[in-house]
């Protein structure tokens, strides 16, 4: 990321974090500019809130639709850990709508599955009522954010309306062994998935991974791994390949040097902003 921009993003992210400022247009450089919606309420719940931006040329035109989905292990986090990327994300895509999301996270008593891609679809039909037609999404997410883009891609996304998933060292199969020595596994095994939402014959791990639903109408996917990520071990990306390779599904996916939170750090973050923009222009994806 160059200098000057990363000098105008980190402005604008202390206006949003720090100050609480009620600014209704974002601009990032040179006839790039947003307007900004903050914590619009898309559901019921206190956590079904979202950051909408849309370019500030041309309000009204149909544009495809970035969801950016966070990471926290399911039952944590918040959007404000995306504002920054997905600011990085609005200067590379000046002519795509950015939601960043919150979602309702899982507990003990309430699981995450489905209720976590149910928000999304939420997500779907209120920006569908709101910019009053019906755009396509591409579904960027981290971690759990990763894992969720690629469950409701592929399992649950009925109408086909998700045109690309990036995942973002997001587990694509719970029951790998490799994953289950996650410090928080027991809670992924035990509560993550509603027992009544299971398809008779699977078990709660399989439910819940995306490997499980990917088939030939899978939405085109680019994954992001670390090569020394202690929690999601490069076994989950040999798996997902591989799955995608039977499929014949359209996918890329990229090895950086770090651990599990060093994507967003450069030059890992260049690198993958690169590689996004190279996989949905050259891949005919827009």
């Amino acid at each position: 990321m160059n200098k000057s921009l990363s000098i105008i993003i980190f402005c604008v992210s202390l206006c949003f974090l720090w100050t609480g400022c009620k600014e209704k247009k974002v601009t990032l450089g040179k006839d790039i500019s947003f307007q900004k919606e903050e914590n619009i309420h898309y559901g019921n719940d206190p956590e079904q809130v979202m950051d909408l931006y849309i370019p500030y040329q041309e309000p009204s035109k149909k544009r495809d639709i970035f969801i950016i989905i966070h990471g926290g292990g399911w039952r944590g986090g918040d959007k404000s850990q995306l504002t920054f990327f997905t600011l990085s994300m609005m200067q590379r895509f000046p002519d795509h709508t950015f939601a960043n999301i919150n979602y309702r996270l899982a507990t003990s008593t309430r699981p995450g599955i489905p209720n976590q891609t149910d928000d999304i679809q939420n997500v779907v039909n209120y920006l569908d009522k709101k910019l009053r037609y019906n755009p396509r999404f591409i579904l960027l997410g981290n971690s759990a954010g990763g894992h969720l883009s690629m469950l409701y891609a592929y399992h649950s996304d009925a109408q086909k309306r998700v045109k690309a998933v990036v995942n973002i060292v997001g587990p694509s199969d719970l029951s790998d062994p490799g994953f289950e020595k996650y410090m928080d596994y027991s809670f992924v095994k035990n509560y993550l998935v509603d027992p009544k939402a299971i398809v008779s014959g699977r078990s709660k791990t399989s439910f819940a991974s995306p490997v499980s639903w990917v088939d030939s109408a899978s939405a085109p996917t680019l994954s992001y791994y670390g090569n020394r990520d202690q929690i999601i071990p490069l076994s989950q990306k040999r798996k997902l390949d591989s799955v995608f390779t039977q499929n014949k599904v359209n996918h890329e996916s990229y090895e950086f040097n770090g651990g599990h939170l060093d994507w967003d750090k450069s030059p890992n973050d260049q690198l993958l902003i690169d590689k996004i923009d190279y996989f949905l222009n050259s891949r005919g994806k827009k």
